[in-house]
């Protein structure tokens, strides 16, 4: 397979050399990325982009404009969403000429999500094109009707980019025009991540089943597949292989420290957790109740393992992510005293506590460790400041897990969620409540649009890891939360990635 895979990447990088189609260049990058192809061709990908931003794209039709607006902005290239007024009438909505053409809709509704904030024709562009692709759906050929139900479930720019590649290649494959090159050559990538995958996967359940956390604290959630399965939608390509194995470890003690809060320490256990973690130091297990010293001990134990594995020149970074985790023991420690007290903060006083304890804040740093060079030590520095990118992505995760989780949160024992903020807040009902905290959602994701615009503070490939995780919430939490209820979706989603490969 890999002696395949190679004969085929020198095919593939053969037709971006030779094509000098602006259209034909856009439709291989997409296809490339939407396959989860295009970690090999990046050279030509930055090539093939330097053409199109150059390209005067006045002629195009809606399809062409959308796609070109995407890919770039994708790419970080500030574009102007002004392009898009070429499609409007004089009434100032879009031209109803556009209603019936399926592809240019669906291509402009997926632009419209890398908006950023006073970008209206963006907004208006979602409004618009949503329900017009609903109204075509049972109008459509196969290939297009798939993409446009599997798009309408959650816009292209918001799915995780591995199991897009999974479901996409199914839809390729019946694609009329496809390439069969790039086909085979999907299939047979698939095909060597998913072994690959499998390998890390065993790694971590050894860990997992050695350290038997799960086992001595019956009360939390062993979710091991899952935590590694979350740790693959922040990257994919093979050459992050040691950074998921490590962050896969921290997200799954996360979790871990996450349900002794929630579920089980009384109030005064949890103080005593809080101050041990803050003082990191295993001389202090004896002050800890019996049935949280093994776990203390692990949690330290297996950031000081992580730090061994690094080169010398690494080590510093965990000390970044030990300071993520004393943050979030503070935060799990406040919300415990808010339950008791049975206080509703406000919804500021609730976030500047919340975006913390998602752990929207501690995975996308602990996701930094095992990088390569471009995790510098002024990458980690701006992180731990808390750069607007960071809380952005912590939003996110924070209110749409709150939103799906509250009703169930609510009948057991558990402190207010953001809605019960808002809804006192503003003295509003339950439904008003989640659509204005959707609204907030809508506006974080326009800042992490922005940020993620050259030029970008730090290296375009460290916020990436942070609009990948926030795009795990948004399929995680898209109709149920999937991490603490395992419904068949989660479980099919994980089965194609990790277990069913391609015939080819």
């Amino acid at each position: 397979m890999i002696k395949r895979v190679e004969e085929l990447k020198v095919q593939v990088k053969s037709m971006f050399k030779d094509t000098s189609d602006i259209l034909q260049l856009m439709n291989l990058i997409d296809s490339s990325q939407m396959l989860g192809l295009d970690y090999h061709f990046e050279n030509e990908i930055d090539k093939a982009l330097r053409l199109i931003y150059e390209f005067d794209d006045n002629y195009y039709g809606l399809y062409e404009t959308s796609l070109r607006f995407r890919l770039l902005r994708q790419h970080g290239y500030h574009v102007s969403a002004d392009i898009f007024n070429k499609f409007k009438g004089d009434n100032g909505s879009f031209i109803s000429s556009l209603n019936g053409d399926a592809k240019g809709l669906l291509s402009l509704y997926n632009a419209s999500y890398l908006g950023t904030h006073g970008e209206i024709i963006l907004d208006e562009a979602k409004s618009y094109t949503k329900p017009q692709l609903v109204s075509l759906l049972t109008e459509l050929e196969q290939s297009l009707a798939a993409q446009v139900s599997l798009f309408l479930e959650l816009p292209l720019c918001r799915r995780m980019k591995i199991l897009l590649a999974r479901k996409y290649i199914l839809i390729y494959q019946e694609d009329a025009m496809r390439n069969n090159v790039i086909l085979e050559l999907a299939k047979l990538n698939f095909n060597l991540l998913q072994s690959l995958y499998q390998e890390e996967l065993k790694t971590i359940s050894i860990w997992w089943n050695d350290l038997a956390l799960a086992k001595s604290l019956s009360f939390t959630r062993d979710r091991i597949v899952e935590c590694y399965y979350w740790i693959l939608t922040i990257y994919f390509e093979p050459h992050h292989s040691r950074a998921r194995v490590i962050c896969s470890k921290v997200i799954s003690l996360i979790s871990i420290t996450d349900d002794i809060y929630d579920n089980y320490s009384t109030l005064e256990e949890s103080r005593q957790l809080t101050e041990a973690i803050k003082r990191w130091n295993p001389q202090v297990v004896d002050c800890l109740p019996e049935y949280l010293r093994d776990y203390y001990l692990k949690l330290l134990k297996t950031c000081e393992e992580i730090e061994e594995e690094l080169e010398l020149n690494e080590k510093y970074r965990m000390q970044y992510v030990q300071d993520e985790i004393k943050a979030i023991a503070i935060a799990y420690l406040q919300e415990a005293e808010w339950g008791i007290e049975r206080h509703v903060p406000s919804l500021d006083e609730h976030l500047h506590t919340s975006l913390i304890s998602s752990g929207c804040s501690v995975v996308p740093c602990a996701s930094y460790v095992g990088m390569g060079e471009v995790a510098t030590k002024e990458v980690f520095d701006w992180y731990s400041s808390f750069p607007k990118a960071v809380e952005a992505g912590c939003v996110i995760g924070r209110i749409l897990n709150d939103i799906e989780s509250h009703e169930r949160e609510q009948a057991g024992d558990h402190f207010a969620s953001t809605v019960e903020s808002y809804m006192k807040e503003y003295n509003t009902n339950e439904k008003v409540a989640c659509k204005k905290l959707q609204e907030i959602v809508e506006n974080a994701w326009k800042d992490l649009n922005k940020e993620s615009l050259n030029p970008t503070k730090v290296p375009r490939l460290m916020i990436e890891r942070i609009v990948n995780f926030a795009r795990s919430m948004e399929e995680i939490y898209n109709c149920n939360d999937m991490y603490t209820n395992p419904n068949n979706k989660m479980k099919d989603n994980i089965s194609l990635v990790l277990v069913e490969s391609f015939l080819v």
